[in-house]
């Protein structure tokens, strides 16, 4: 009868710890901003893990291809440039005069890989009140934020994001503003969602209305 006792017990206790867990995940989930929820939803968590990333950035237009590759170790800050002709090395906290132009580059390419990210990493943004809008491309009632970037600071100063998710915190498409315009600068989609250990990377983004895509390969995550 002891025995039987004990084990009431435990299982009481163990039951009690489980519902402890869920309440814990609850209080944290609702307690993100949707930006953060978005950042989760594609593994920033596991980005204290990544020691280095490799990528390649395409854009195909029309008949016309371009591409660039990159090598970034995040915790150094070393980043490595290769493209046809050249292969640059260079480390983002020793920035000069002569690198300036490959490492706007990499913001860029950095940023179209990495955007989820940024709405918790960047400094100087402003994010909207999550609100329900049909969204430019497919024409779905989705969730949208606006980022806004400040206008000082960085090398795209004032320019502004409007993402589209969906209620996973995926993001399905995107409005590029530059300098905050009202006019949309650019439009596309966001698809292919792959991962990478643990990091969720989109691989694939195409314009509606245009012969465009910008695309990622020779994704690595280490």
């Amino acid at each position: 009868m002891k025995n039987l006792n004990l084990i009431i017990v435990l299982l009481l206790l163990f039951s009690a710890c489980k519902s402890d867990k869920k309440e814990a995940v609850s209080e944290l989930e609702t307690s993100l901003t949707d930006a953060e929820k978005i950042a989760h939803a594609y593994g920033i968590n596991n980005w204290n893990n990544v020691k280095e990333i490799a990528f390649t950035f395409n854009v195909d237009k029309d008949s016309t291809h371009f591409e660039r590759s990159w090598i970034w170790q995040p915790k150094t800050n070393q980043v490595t440039f290769i493209s046809k002709n050249d292969t640059i090395h260079y480390n983002r906290t020793q920035l000069d005069s002569t690198v300036i132009n490959t490492d706007k580059a990499f913001i860029n390419d950095k940023y179209w890989l990495l955007a989820p990210f940024n709405l918790v990493w960047d400094e100087g943004i402003t994010i909207s009140t999550p609100l329900e809008e049909i969204s430019p491309i497919s024409k779905k009632s989705l969730n949208k934020i606006a980022v806004t970037y400040s206008n000082e600071g960085g090398y795209t100063p004032g320019d502004a994001y409007d993402l589209y998710y969906n209620s996973n915190y995926i993001i399905k498409e995107w409005v590029y503003r530059k300098e905050n315009a009202k006019v949309p600068t650019m439009i596309t989609t966001w698809e292919n969602n792959t991962n990478f250990n643990d990091i969720i990377i989109s691989l694939n983004h195409v314009k509606a209305d245009d012969n465009w895509e910008l695309f990622f390969t020779n994704v690595s995550i280490k």
